[in-house]
This record gives structure tokens, sequence and C-alpha cells, in this order.
């Protein structure tokens, strides 16, 4: 394994058992059991609208750091659909709402982004440019991600253009 680029500790997340003393009810059992971490919603409606576009990509490369959601490799771009609460949207507010197993969620969130931060890493060594977008915003404002997908990909392609010498 090769070494990690930044000093930061891996943040320990405790084991959700019982015997650590987390508990958790049979409903939200079967809650959280629905939860996917590919092919959410916002993910889906991200991608239709990327094809709708013309946009050609690829989906959950399983050799790339972090397998992201949507890899354009053409223009090197990878693209992941963060959900709002697994990966900490407004986290110094929302931290300390967390009442219910706090002593787990807390460090499994702040694990989820420090993770976050190293796949970015990883990615832009290998000369990728990393987009995340949050859930909410795919679903409420999905035209401005495209857009933002759309103005890098013009971007890349205006750059590699060869210029004519006048």
């Amino acid at each position: 394994m090769e070494p990690k680029p930044y000093q930061e500790e891996d943040i320990k997340v405790p084991r959700f058992e019982e015997s650590a003393g987390f508990y958790t009810t049979t409903q939200r059992s079967k809650n959280m059991a629905k939860i996917k971490a590919k092919n959410s919603l916002p993910e889906l409606k991200l991608r239709q609208a990327l094809w709708a576009k013309n946009i050609r990509f690829r989906i959950h490369p399983k050799n790339f750091p972090g397998k992201p959601d949507v890899v354009i490799n053409k223009y090197r771009l990878a693209i992941f659909v963060d959900g709002d609460f697994w990966h900490g949207y407004k986290w110094d507010e929302r931290k300390s709402t967390i009442k219910t197993n706090s002593g787990f969620w807390i460090p499994k969130i702040e694990r989820n982004m420090q993770r976050d931060r190293y796949v970015n890493q990883q990615l832009e060594a290998k000369g990728y440019t990393v987009m995340r977008f949050w859930e909410h915003d795919v679903n409420e404002h999905l035209t401005a991600c495209i857009n933002q997908v759309f103005l890098y990909i013009e971007a890349a392609k205006a750059s590699t253009i060869p210029q004519l010498d006048n």
C-alpha cells in the first residue's frame, strides 16, 4: 500500500454493536439497510442529464480511488454525488444536532470526510479534476450542476485545440 500524501492520522470509528453501547431499533435497522452506496436517485438524475447533453462517461470504475460515481476519461474528470448526511454537509452546524449514538456517528462522518479529502488528493495526483456535488444541489439545482460540468468540458476542449499562428 502506498504511503499517504498527508500526515493526518486516520479517524477511528467504533464498531456499531450493542456490546459497544450502541443501540438501534428494528425499524431503524431496516431503514438504514435500504440506503445505497451506488445508483442513488440524485446520482441517477445527474447521469441522465449528462447523457441527455451527449456527455459520455463511465460509472463506478473499480480501478479508481474512491470509485467515483461518474468518470469522463477524455477530459480527466471525476464526479462524486455526496449524500448530505454521510459526507457532512455544513458539518460544524449539524454535528451538535446528532443526539442518538453520537459516539459512533460523529467519528463515522468525520472519517468519511477525511477519506473524501484523501481520495481527492489521489485523483488529482493522477491528473484528474474532481467535482463533488451535494445531493441537495443535484436535487434542487440540477441545471447548475450540469452547467458546471459542461463549462469544465468546454474549457478543457479549448485548451487542447492547437492555436493557429497569424
